[in-house]
């Protein structure tokens, strides 16, 4: 795992998201309008995240999942910033902020919408 100086040198703006909380713009992220299958890792420390079968168009501008693809990879904090009271997602291995969890995901898929920043992930794709 990189440290924060090394992180920062390489890749300033996952550094501002991951490190200080920053958000990328909506519709500017790489995998916001990505179709391929395969798994989001990770772009700090590597660990399986979430799956392209919970992904799902929210019309936000960022990747949306229905859920990780294994609760106990990510934490979720209260997140009070902004004047919002908002639960935030953080990899539970490297603690990179990856995004916020909402309520108003499909009501099929238990109504959960993580929206996570491009940049905080990497897809290893899976061919088909």
């Amino acid at each position: 795992m990189k440290t924060d100086e090394e992180l920062k040198a390489e890749n300033p703006e996952l550094y501002h998201i991951a490190r200080e909380g920053g958000t990328e713009g909506a519709f500017r992220g790489k995998y916001w309008n990505e179709h391929a299958k395969g798994m989001y890792k990770c772009a700090v420390c590597g660990t399986e995240l979430f799956s392209s079968e919970t992904k799902f168009d929210s019309k936000s501008g960022w990747p949306s999942f229905t859920e990780p693809v294994n609760l106990e990879k990510v934490e979720l904090k209260t997140d009070s910033s902004f004047g919002m009271k908002r639960t935030e997602v953080v990899c539970k291995t490297c603690g990179a902020h990856l995004g916020h969890v909402f309520d108003d995901g499909p009501e099929d898929k238990g109504g959960k919408r993580y929206c996570i920043n491009s940049v905080c992930l990497e897809l290893e794709k899976k061919e088909d």
